[in-house]
């Protein structure tokens, strides 16, 4: 009942309800990794879901991503030792030149709550970069996410470092935002995301 009124909290994006209640599970000795598999998560989830049919909007879904990493936050330093299962590790980031971050923002936090470990670069995010972060976290997946025409062919030449050095071999590209398109995508060997929900459809079809 109490890990249910934890995703119900993420749900309304009523923050201080989950660290109250969150506070409290830990104190009853609920574990960590259960507040966070089957109370937080499953809050984010149903936002994820709603969000894709369009009973949701982008202000609701911030509210209730800011609520679970509250959440989160709270567990993170107890969790040492108890893993969760990751499906896969992702490294996102809206690449440089461009300095919008929601989009980026909503779609990282999706896909922490449907059981990735993501690697968040920020904004403005030049292809060093996101090599670097490549190499340094053996990640299995880029997304990368452009709201303006001019920035795209920064996604191009990220593509095409990947696909021209075998060490990128299994590497899944992942590109989204407004002027992107999945024609443009399949050009530079990209998978196109047409929302933050249908990111993580993409993710886990990429990484079965």
């Amino acid at each position: 009942m109490l890990l249910e009124k934890i995703g119900n909290a993420v749900f309304e994006g009523d923050d201080d309800a989950v660290c109250e209640l969150v506070e409290k599970a830990l104190a009853e000795g609920v574990k960590p990794l259960d507040v966070l598999e089957q109370g937080l998560v499953p809050g984010m989830d149903e936002v994820g879901r709603l969000f894709k049919t369009g009973e949701m909007f982008v202000p609701e879904v911030l509210m209730a991503a800011n609520a679970m990493q509250e959440g989160n936050d709270i567990l993170k330093p107890l969790m040492v030792g108890e893993t969760r299962e990751m499906k896969g590790k992702i490294v996102i980031g809206t690449v440089k030149g461009d300095l919008h971050d929601i989009g980026k923002k909503i779609v990282g936090m999706m896909l922490e709550g449907a059981g990735y470990e993501v690697i968040d670069l920020g904004i403005d995010v030049t292809p060093e970069r996101f090599l670097g972060a490549l190499d340094e976290t053996q990640a299995d997946c880029v997304g990368m996410s452009a709201m303006l025409t001019t920035t795209m062919t920064v996604m191009s030449e990220v593509a095409a470092a990947i696909k021209a050095d075998p060490k990128y071999d299994h590497v899944k590209i992942m590109i989204g935002g407004a002027p992107v398109t999945a024609d443009f995508g399949e050009k530079i060997g990209a998978k196109f995301s047409y929302d933050a929900a249908s990111a993580v459809d993409l993710a886990n079809e990429l990484m079965a």
